[in-house]
């Protein structure tokens, strides 16, 4: 049997801007007592891991306030607008970051990216029969694009060099179709 829910008695946003909002809960646990809960909302996201062939991928890399870095690879990804399905954002993001446009989208998983304090999903999809469709990137982001053998970009995940978690899912995804398919 699965676990009571809890129940939200009260809700106050705390602070809102363009990507988030933040609220505080006080909550009703299954036992009666109560607790004060922050949630982190992002809505939905996307990404999309760009095959140029069967043997390389397209990455990009940007300067990362929060983590401070600028070395580190990851595949296009970004949120989804209002009215946009997770297929059409998936496709905008390639454009904005990446410069293709995906000629087939094959969906690979859904999930949420912090269960217990951030409200996210993540729509993963591999990208195939590229073709350049350069788009302009949002005003806060300056990339890095480059072509990686698929070979060393999972090499780089196993290695913890490339630490974004739709990325991360992204390529294992992809590792585990290529080795049922009888591909390495």
């Amino acid at each position: 049997m699965p676990p009571k829910a809890w129940k939200t008695l009260s809700s106050r946003a705390i602070y809102e801007n363009k990507w988030m909002r933040l609220r505080e809960d006080i909550a009703e646990m299954p036992d009666g007592r109560t607790t004060i809960y922050g949630v982190c909302t992002f809505g939905q996201c996307v990404g999309v891991l760009p095959f140029v062939d069967d043997e390389h991928v397209v990455l990009v890399r940007q300067y990362r306030y929060v983590q401070q870095e600028d070395f580190r690879w990851e595949m296009p990804t970004g949120g989804i607008k209002d009215g946009e399905s997770p297929e059409e954002a998936a496709q905008r993001e390639l454009g904005e970051e990446a410069g293709f446009h995906a000629g087939r989208l094959e969906p690979i998983s859904i999930y949420y990216t912090s269960k217990s304090v951030c409200d996210e999903t993540a729509h993963l999809y591999l990208g195939y029969d590229l073709t350049q469709h350069k788009l302009p990137p949002d005003d806060t982001e300056f990339f890095e694009i480059q072509t990686f053998p698929f070979d060393e970009v999972l090499r780089m995940v196993r290695g913890n060099e490339i630490r974004d978690g739709m990325t991360v899912t992204a390529v294992l995804h992809a590792a585990l179709q290529r080795l049922e398919s009888g591909r390495k």
